[in-house]
């Protein structure tokens, strides 16, 4: 079933049921020790009781404390606003308005040695976590198009940072959100301005700056919740929180730590005198390299024009012609030897030939006798009486018949 109807197998409860039911079980958690904040103290004169505002350090969650004004002034006589307290309670709920509250019977105010020990136990275990790893830091830009600046307002960090930021950079832009710097409401604050300058895609890197102070005035930069808020930013952070001895865990986790919002500034922003100088001061090389590199290439021109190839170019086609000449020459006598040599091996082969020639044999007198079917007749075997033969001489040839 949807709404708030209710079942027709199950009655609603009154509200002084639902009120007893939550005041018992309440009830149930007897006595516990709290730690918070106190946000607010009020006395009032000639009465037993006071009242205490207990806030979270790390979230916008606070609770009203009730305790006799001797238990105050046992445990904590100089109790102030934004002092850091542990109690010993009893949570108790209050049906006619339906309020929580606590009862105290014990109070303790931390004092700076506890604190120290806690945040040094809580340095240890964000860098356990990596969030100081210096690897994960990103870069600033070299010139950012806009600055988101989380600062108290009209406070001397937040005026030494605009600044000196416009003397270096006249042009810088700057969204800049004011919160608490100190006291309970200030870690919740700055996350919130964290998550909005963070969600601003016009700003390029986020400065959180504050002036100096004690130990307690800057606990709320070595919160638990606004150091991890600072890790999971996109936009580079920039940590300048008190002075150069003050270190609050939010400088280990921020992606650069300035000394002071002064140096926070410088940091951000180049000066542009001092830009506009190197600007000069690297046209002034380059033009030198140029001119250098002008007057290097002319001389070696100069040179290469000074050699005989190009101040006689003649010379070279000349000296080219006479050795082309000269080959030429020589070309012309060994192929001259060699068809002279080739001749002579000629006329040697067909003297050779000829030598062996059977007409040379003719010419000296001598014949050659064939029978009719060509064969040449070696012996007188060979042939019988009446047998016609063919008798070639040097000159013509004669027809005989064998007489026998």
């Amino acid at each position: 079933m949807g709404g708030g109807a209710a079942s027709s197998a199950e009655e609603p409860w009154p509200v002084r049921v639902v009120s007893q039911k939550v005041g018992a079980w309440i009830a149930k958690l007897g006595w516990v020790w709290v730690d918070g904040q106190v946000a607010q103290i009020s006395r009032r004169p000639g009465a037993s009781t006071v009242f205490l505002t207990l806030r979270d350090p790390s979230a916008d969650l606070s609770l009203t404390v009730t305790t006799n004004r001797d238990v105050l002034d046992a445990g904590a006589p100089e109790l102030r606003e934004g002092a850091r307290v542990v109690l010993h309670a009893k949570p108790e709920f209050y049906a006619a308005r339906g309020t929580l509250s606590l009862r105290a019977d014990e109070i303790r105010q931390v004092g700076l040695g506890e604190l120290l020990a806690r945040l040094e136990k809580l340095k240890k275990l964000l860098a356990a976590e990596g969030l100081f790893d210096r690897a994960r830091k990103r870069r600033l830009p070299f010139l950012p198009g806009r600055i988101g600046l989380i600062t108290g307002r009209a406070s001397a960090a937040e005026r030494d940072v605009l600044t000196n930021a416009r003397r270096r950079w006249p042009a810088v832009e700057f969204r800049t959100v004011n919160v608490a710097v100190q006291g309970p409401s200030a870690v919740p604050q700055i996350v919130d301005a964290l998550k909005v300058l963070d969600a601003d895609p016009t700003i390029d890197v986020i400065i959180i700056a504050r002036g100096g102070g004690g130990i307690e005035d800057l606990l709320p930069f070595s919160d638990e919740a606004l150091c991890r808020a600072v890790f999971g930013c996109r936009t580079p952070v920039v940590s300048a929180i008190g002075h150069e001895t003050d270190a609050p865990l939010i400088d280990y986790v921020a992606d650069v730590r300035a000394s002071t919002p002064t140096d926070a500034a410088k940091r951000v922003v180049p000066d542009l005198t001092e830009e506009v100088r190197l600007i000069g001061q690297a046209r002034h090389r380059l033009e030198r390299a140029v001119r250098n590199l002008v007057d290097r290439e002319t001389h070696r021109l100069d040179g290469l024009r000074s050699r005989p190839v190009l101040a006689r170019p003649q010379v070279m086609v000349d000296q080219r012609a006479t050795e082309l000449t000269a080959l030429r020459q020589r070309a012309g006598r060994c192929l001259e030897h060699r068809l002279s040599a080739a001749d002579d091996d000629l006329r040697h082969t067909v003297a050779r030939l000829r030598a062996l020639s059977p007409a040379a044999t003719l010419d000296r007198g001598y014949a050659i006798v064939q029978r009719a079917d060509g064969h040449v007749v070696r012996a007188a075997a060979e042939v019988g009486k009446g047998d016609p033969l063919r008798v070639r001489l040097a000159d013509g040839e004669l027809a005989a018949t064998v007489d026998g």
